[in-house]
């Protein structure tokens, strides 16, 4: 399964040798945030290589498609960064990164740092019932969600799979009209409360900030 069209799979632009570059090896759901955070502060050393946003289906392969990449362009760069948190894969990817010298995202997945880690742990508690949709979720909410759940040839699965949520909770990078009026379709087709909350890019924007050459 490919990205969408709008997101590039590569952006690179090579010093000699790899000097004083950085390459982002990250999850393709996370492309729009980083060329956006490269645009907005001139992080023109920052150069970007997505692995399938897919990948989330099969978190078990996340690990090996890393190390896989790393390998391949280890030798082009002075640093290379995981743009990944643990995303399911028990603590694997941790060990992987370890293995490789790489270092990686902190936080249990894509929502926690979006929210900031810190601010979602502290929600922990009372939100064990929310379903989270960031800006890439919610654009892809039928290809990630609603088709590989079977929901669109089964919808009475829905109650079987959201029963025991409360509230879609829509982890909004942007202020972008048209993903607040499909968060809130996507909370409807589920039968769950909604809830918008503005997020930015939380702590993937410092996170990247740190790789400053």
């Amino acid at each position: 399964m490919s990205l969408p069209a709008d997101h590039e799979l590569t952006e690179q632009g090579l010093a000699p040798e790899g000097r004083g570059r950085v390459l982002l090896i990250a999850c393709g759901a996370l492309a729009h945030e980083i060329l956006a955070l490269k645009r907005m502060n001139g992080w023109d050393h920052l150069d970007l290589q997505c692995l399938p946003a897919n990948l989330h289906l099969w978190p078990d392969r996340i690990p090996a498609a890393v190390e896989k990449s790393v390998a391949e362009h280890r030798a082009d760069y002075q640093r290379i960064f995981i743009v990944y948190a643990d995303c399911g894969t028990g603590g694997l990817l941790s060990e992987k990164c370890k293995e490789l010298g790489v270092e990686m995202v902190e936080g249990p997945h894509c929502y926690s740092f979006f929210e900031g880690n810190a601010a979602f742990a502290a929600k922990a508690d009372e939100e064990f019932t929310a379903f989270y949709l960031t800006d890439f979720l919610v654009r892809q909410f039928d290809a990630f969600v609603w088709k590989p759940m079977g929901l669109d040839r089964h919808p009475e699965l829905r109650d079987m799979y959201f029963g025991n949520y409360t509230k879609l909770v829509y982890q909004a990078q942007t202020e972008d009209p048209t993903l607040e009026a499909k968060a809130r379709d996507c909370a409807a087709r589920l039968g769950l409360d909604y809830e918008r909350r503005f997020t930015g890019y939380g702590d993937l924007s410092p996170a990247l900030a740190r790789l400053a050459p």
